[in-house]
């Protein structure tokens, strides 16, 4: 069954979802139903999440289908009938997609991706779509506190080879940039979404020769276009005093260095020793980049001490969400056959039918509350979620990367003052209709 993606196969999925489809098959549930994602509650450290992956699931839902190769390994497992297997091979989804545009701001209880479809369509491809939306709005998540932490720093992913597996390093990358980053050092992501890729050079490279000036020269000399030397192999301020003696003779070949970087030790205080050495030796447009174990806590003490570092690169903590590995969140059947449905699992109730989120501004655009709804409940402020598949197809074009991560940038602008620090309190107020109120009481009355 070889795949060029694996995520694109239908059988990337939990077992019990081809279960369910089993039964509903024999029992024939097959009218409309509408499942929404959404974020239970935020985790601890978080007082905002920011809405990402949207595109990936509109493209896994037009391609899904499974192939012959699938079908046949369905088949051979004996666990399906015959129907179920014709079924499978006539699958593609039809159904319709609202959603936030990704790099909106949000909060816990919100949907942010509503899905309208037959029964077996909307369930078949729950686990991809978590798993698309979670992974991805978790980083962006994580990479918007870095951006917060860091006002008019280049900030720059370097965190695929900790990343958990090859597709987690890649969404990263494009996560991460649609929050607010510049780059990645993932290379992939420059064909695959157009992001700007950066790279310097590795201690390795450094300790292949045999002194830092021959490392330094070499690499300036393979790669005159952007010079970023690492200086902290040996001793860190030695090696920006062999930047300050080199610089000239490399001048002499019209090579410019662009930066220096720094990987251990107590960065600010390197910074802090480093910058004027370069200064004084007439290298004052020479950047200073930092790199290391770094996070948006460390990035905020930097920027409140007022260390001399003009970009960092984020690897572990990003790629990782380290403080927040997972969001608590669920995609969840709101309606079936017309009929609101509503879950009231201990700690795990959902309001229930389609919804709407409303959000209200003040004078100046700053977000002030959001109100959940039934979706045709008009309330004030500005509807969030929008119509982006119809008859499983999507409706025009989707934004460009570029315009997401304009749409995050000015999300991030208009976040009440606490919530562009990394405070998360207080709370952000979301409030639940009066009309949802009442639909949920009825739902209990009436299912007993």
């Amino acid at each position: 069954m070889p795949r060029t993606d694996p995520g694109s196969s239908l059988l990337l999925t939990d077992l019990y979802q081809l279960n369910m489809l089993q039964a509903y098959l024999d029992e024939g549930l097959t009218d409309t139903a509408v499942f929404e994602f959404f974020v239970r509650k935020l985790p601890p450290t978080r007082g905002f999440l920011v809405a990402a992956g949207l595109q990936q699931v509109v493209e896994f839902l037009e391609a899904a289908q499974f192939t012959q190769e699938e079908l046949d390994w369905l088949a051979a497992s004996g666990r399906f009938s015959p129907e179920m297997l014709e079924s499978l091979a006539a699958f593609r989804f039809t159904g319709d997609v609202h959603a936030m545009p990704e790099g909106t701001a949000f909060f816990a209880d919100e949907p942010i991706l509503r899905v309208t479809a037959p029964l077996p369509e909307a369930q078949l491809v729950e686990t991809r779509i978590i798993n698309l939306l979670h992974f991805q709005t978790l980083i962006a998540s994580k990479a918007a506190r870095m951006v917060l932490a860091a006002p008019g720093k280049a900030l720059i992913d370097f965190g695929l080879r900790r990343a958990h597996g090859a597709e987690a390093g890649l969404l990263a990358a494009r996560a991460s940039y649609l929050a607010g980053f510049d780059g990645t050092a993932t290379t992939l992501a420059a064909p695959r979404f157009g992001l700007p890729i950066f790279g310097t050079m590795a201690h390795s490279f450094v300790q292949a020769h045999p002194t830092e000036e021959a490392a330094f020269t070499a690499f300036a000399r393979a790669r005159p276009d952007n010079v970023v030397l690492l200086i902290d192999t040996y001793d860190t301020e030695a090696g920006a005093e062999k930047v300050v003696a080199l610089a000239p003779k490399l001048a002499q070949e019209g090579i410019t260095v662009a930066g220096v970087r720094l990987d251990s030790g107590d960065l600010a205080a390197h910074a802090r020793a480093v910058r004027p050495i370069l200064d004084a030796g007439g290298l004052p447009d020479v950047k200073i980049f930092a790199s290391g174990g770094l996070d948006e806590t460390a990035l905020q003490a930097f920027t409140e001490s007022g260390a001399p570092i003009d970009g960092y690169g984020i690897g572990t903590a990003l790629t990782t969400s380290q403080d927040a590995p997972g969001l608590d969140c669920a995609y969840k059947l709101q309606a079936y056959a017309g009929v609101p449905k509503r879950k009231r699992s201990e700690g795990k109730a959902t309001w229930p039918g389609p919804k709407q989120v409303y959000r209200s501004y003040d004078a100046a655009g700053g977000m002030t509350a959001d109100v959940i709804t039934c979706d045709g409940d008009d309330q004030p402020g500005e509807p969030l979620l929008a119509p982006v598949m119809a008859s499983g197809r999507r409706i025009g074009a989707l934004p460009a990367l570029a315009d997401a991560r304009a749409h995050a940038a000015d999300q991030l602008a208009r976040l009440p003052a606490p919530l562009a620090t990394l405070a998360a309190e207080p709370a952000y107020p979301v409030q639940v209709s009066q009309a949802l109120r009442a639909l949920a009481d009825q739902v209990d009355r009436e299912s007993g």
